[in-house]
């Protein structure tokens, strides 16, 4: 039995709320007044465009590529999109030798482990927050950081470190940037940001005039969205426990004055007990204007964690006026569901990586599943995508459709352990009201590459198909690219 190691816990995050807050930039930390709120007939800001095009932009993390002679100090490419997509030859590669980027590239800083976006300083670009997840500060190796790219009309450039939390919150070693998300958690029509860590999960409340921090210790994923339909985000943190192989998943929802969730007494924290899995994204997929839980829970069925499916499932918890039912059966889909391609095998990781958007067109949310593990023939780990479809009824097997390298019209071909499908997101490039598919291999050729699926009225296309690789994209080294896509 051929045995995985993590590629790296992920990516990430996942649903970014893209409304107003107001940033100023100040001797590399953030600082932050008080801005007019935008006018009622102001230009819609769409998530992760960073130039002000009107079309998504893709950020990709390369958090293992060379600058210079310094390894693995890493890198974000951007993909600008348009009319007709992304390609290699519009893009923007940022280090944190980049002028205006705070810090300075160093050996192991893994800059780009993580990435989210929002229009952070309400000036109509999008923003990108970066994480670094083992950037040392002062003797303290590992300690990680968090720093925000700025938006403009020439795309991403410039940017501020977040405030660091205080020495005694940040333990060496302890990966601060594992994860970032971006919404309006508390209902005040500007975005905020939370990071987390091995040790340590932070909250950057907008207009960033305070800060709190969770109780729960660490977490290194973190996803957000509406899961109660108040229009203030939730904050889903999986993580392992002991106890708990399958995971715990607890998440933040905005309840002024709750002191029971000292020390951020402005929020309530809701376990979902029977809930299991370590990746998440949050969609509306049965059109009840609800965002529903969608978790990955990609291990195996074993001695000590008897729940879940062989080679990995995903489970649908559907939310309500007060957030997902505890008491719900959930809808569980996995690769021996009616409809479904392929078989649950061992090592699939079926779930290791969520992303959601209507790739149709027909109001519904679908959920694109990674399973880096998966086998073709003799081939380990070359891994596929499948793309599940919402409806009235929510996610069903009904229509279901997998693509690997071994799909007609997919460019490449499987190779062994090329992972395909390591990381996923589901994305409108050009503006025709579908998503498009761009998903990681996070190993190919030894250094990863991203492959572009268009969107048609029937689901994913392989017609005009786009293959980048971390060298078409500028990195050098072993790179890593397409361990991370920010969502």
């Amino acid at each position: 039995m051929h045995q995985h190691q993590r590629p790296h816990g992920r990516p990430h995050l996942r649903v970014a709320l893209a409304t107003a807050t107001a940033a100023a930039l100040t001797g590399g930390l953030l600082s932050f007044a008080a801005a007019p709120a935008p006018a009622a007939d102001s230009t819609y800001v769409p998530q992760a465009d960073f130039n002000g095009d009107g079309y998504r932009d893709v950020a990709v993390g390369a958090m293992g590529a060379d600058v210079g002679s310094v390894q693995n100090a890493g890198a974000v490419v951007v993909l600008y999109g348009s009319s007709t997509g992304v390609s290699a030859t519009r893009k923007t590669v940022i280090t944190q030798n980049s002028t205006g980027v705070p810090g300075a590239a160093e050996e192991g800083d893994r800059f780009g482990y993580s990435l989210a976006a929002a229009d952070l300083n309400g000036d109509k670009y999008a923003d990108l927050v970066v994480g670094s997840q083992y950037e040392a500060i002062g003797d303290r190796e590992g300690v990680g950081t968090a720093t925000v790219i700025w938006g403009g009309s020439s795309g991403l450039s410039g940017g501020a470190a977040l405030p660091q939390p205080s020495p005694s919150e940040l333990n060496e070693w302890g990966g601060y940037g594992s994860a970032v998300a971006t919404g309006d958690f508390d209902g005040d029509g500007k975005p905020d940001v939370t990071v987390t860590g091995q040790n340590h999960i932070h909250l950057y409340r907008g207009p960033f005039t305070r800060t709190g921090t969770g109780e729960l210790g660490g977490a290194y994923e973190v996803t957000a969205g509406d899961l109660t339909g108040d229009g203030d985000a939730e904050r889903v943190y999986p993580y392992l426990v002991d106890g708990d192989p399958g995971g715990a998943v607890p998440y933040y929802t905005y309840d002024p004055g709750n002191w029971d969730a000292h020390p951020e007494s402005d929020y309530a924290l809701v376990d979902l007990p029977n809930a299991d899995g370590e990746e998440a994204v949050i969609a509306d997929v049965n059109g009840d204007t609800y965002g529903d839980l969608v978790l990955g829970d990609y291990q195996d069925p074993r001695a000590d964690k008897p729940g879940g499916h062989k080679g990995g499932q995903i489970t649908v918890w559907y939310g309500g006026p007060n957030g997902p039912d505890p008491a719900q059966k959930p809808t569980v889909i996995h690769q021996d569901t009616t409809g479904v391609p392929g078989a649950g095998e061992t090592d699939d990781v079926f779930g290791s990586a969520l992303s959601a958007g209507d790739v149709n067109g027909d109001g519904y949310a679908d959920i694109a599943v990674g399973a880096w593990g998966e086998d073709l023939g003799s081939v380990k780990d070359a891994g596929s995508v499948t793309l599940l479809f919402g409806s009235a009824s929510g996610l069903t097997g009904t229509g279901a459709r997998s693509y690997s390298q071994d799909t007609a019209g997919v460019p490449g071909s499987s190779e062994y352990m090329d992972a395909f499908g390591m990381t996923v997101r589901l994305v409108d490039l050009d503006k025709n009201g579908r998503a498009d598919l761009v998903t990681g291999a996070g190993y190919e050729n030894g250094y990863g590459a991203v492959t572009v699926l268009r969107a048609a009225s029937s689901g994913l296309t392989t017609s005009g198909a786009k293959f980048i690789s971390a060298r078409d994209a500028g990195i050098k080294g072993g790179g890593e690219f397409a361990w991370a896509i920010a969502q």
